[in-house]
């Protein structure tokens, strides 16, 4: 949610804005029903203060005086009931058309379309189409012919597509074993790299009520990618809704932790993290990354979310930290990655700067996306209304920042292609060895259910 004072001062930046970020709302039209909202509150207060100096004056007449006053007052009501109807219906369209207002992007951002014009700013690692021969101490040899993960997984028995997409339908897979095992030595090992650094880790709610999808701007326009949670008739049809919602990253439930709360200026920054489940329809994706664990349903994630000060530098400290924190994991698993500054086109509608990290997979001869860092400022803080208090006694909405440090199971696509082996096996990561019992290579296991 956008600062009104802002939007009214200076309409053409916001229509510039929306126009850039390819979101289709009509700026104008939002200024026009705002006026007609002034109106309407401005007659709607008239009316109700001479409702009640009428009301008070009515007691202290007599006689037919006093009857006319009474049904004069009676039509007045109706009168003033149907105004504030009206009122009513306005400020229900001028909310919800406020919810589409974008955010005004940073001057850095690049002006582009779509994600095939976000910028590169860096890279770190040597990207190739074979492994990287590593850990030579173990004497492993790399692969003559390289497999994609999908192979790799299949083999060493440790993914199996089909008998998830068996259980749970299309974009759906088990992690079993070694698979199963991996993936959580790199949650793990996430977590802990920002424990470390001061960060505050929860298990939050994989369920969030439209308050917190609306507050942290998925809702409106994420509607189509939520799974919403309700009661079905056992025919099939939906006969209640629990107003309730499986997350898409945990950065809602988290970012909402401090909904409606005034904090104090000595307590920022928040810096929290949330390990869990995540979501998503993946609605309008058919046919796109449709082989193996890029594109799915489900999956876990470790999302850095801060609270900090309303002010700009603070803001872009926080999300350099934030990025460098995400960068330390990719380099301490020894991942090649490129980061690039996210195009116009490609922002959401709340984001005022962002980054992706796009880390190397053979299998796809190409960086793939496995992070994000975002910037909103005070957009997300004004739906959810978390302020806090200056030293000098003012308020003002706090600025919110997150960033995924970790996503699996699409971190395992590099870290399995990377690190195979000529005899089919894949050698564990250094720094997750002290998360698998000191496990140094993925073997296939003899037996297997």
């Amino acid at each position: 949610m956008i600062d009104l004072a802002d939007l009214r001062s200076r309409p053409a930046a916001y229509e510039d804005a929306a126009k850039k970020k390819r979101i289709a709302v009509d700026v104008m039209a939002f200024l026009k029903l705002d006026d007609e909202r002034k109106k309407f509150l401005l007659v709607v207060e008239e009316m109700r203060a001479t409702k009640n100096r009428v009301s008070k004056d009515v007691p202290t007449m007599k006689g037919e005086a006093k009857a006319k006053a009474i049904a004069a007052m009676k039509d007045f009501s109706a009168r003033l009931k149907v105004t504030e109807e009206q009122l009513a219906d306005v400020e229900a369209e001028w909310t919800n058309m406020q919810l589409l207002l974008p955010s005004i992007p940073l001057p850095n951002v690049p002006v582009g379309k779509d994600d095939a014009e976000n910028r590169e700013v860096r890279k770190w690692g040597h990207p190739s189409t074979e492994p990287v021969l590593r850990n030579e101490g173990l004497g492993m040899t790399p692969p003559k012919v390289v497999k994609d993960h999908v192979t790799l997984g299949t083999e060493l028995d440790i993914i199996d597509i089909p008998r998830g997409v068996k259980v749970a339908g299309s974009r759906s897979y088990f992690l079993k074993g070694d698979g199963a095992r991996l993936e959580l030595a790199v949650l793990l090992f996430t977590l802990d790299h920002l424990v470390r650094k001061g960060y505050t880790p929860f298990l939050p709610p994989l369920l969030a009520n439209w308050d917190a999808m609306m507050g942290t701007s998925y809702f409106p326009g994420g509607e189509e990618q939520t799974y919403a949670v309700g009661v079905q008739h056992k025919r099939g049809e939906p006969i209640e809704s629990d107003d309730a919602y499986l997350i898409g990253t945990s950065e809602v439930s988290v970012a909402s932790y401090h909904k409606d709360e005034v904090l104090t200026e000595e307590e920022l920054p928040k810096r929290y993290c949330g390990l869990s489940n995540c979501f998503r329809r993946e609605a309008g994706t058919y046919g796109k990354d449709t082989h193996g664990l890029y594109r799915i349903h489900q999956f876990q994630k470790v999302e850095q979310v801060v609270l900090c000060a309303n002010d700009p530098e603070v803001s872009a400290q926080m999300h350099k930290e934030l990025l460098t924190n995400a960068e330390e994991v990719l380099q301490a698993l020894k991942l090649p990655y490129r980061v690039v500054d996210v195009c116009t086109g490609d922002m959401g509608r709340g984001q005022v700067f962002k980054n992706d990290i796009e880390t190397w997979m053979p299998s796809r001869n190409a960086y793939g996306e496995t992070h994000s860092c975002s910037t909103f400022y005070d957009f997300q803080a004004r739906r959810l209304n978390i302020k806090y208090t200056t030293k000098d006694g003012a308020k003002k909405f706090v600025h919110t920042l997150n960033n995924t440090c970790i996503a699996s199971p699409r971190i395992l696509i590099p870290i399995l292609e990377m690190y195979q082996n000529e005899d089919g096996s894949v050698t564990v990561p250094e720094v997750l060895r002290p998360y698998m019992s000191g496990q140094t290579v993925i073997k296939r296991r003899t037996q297997s259910p």
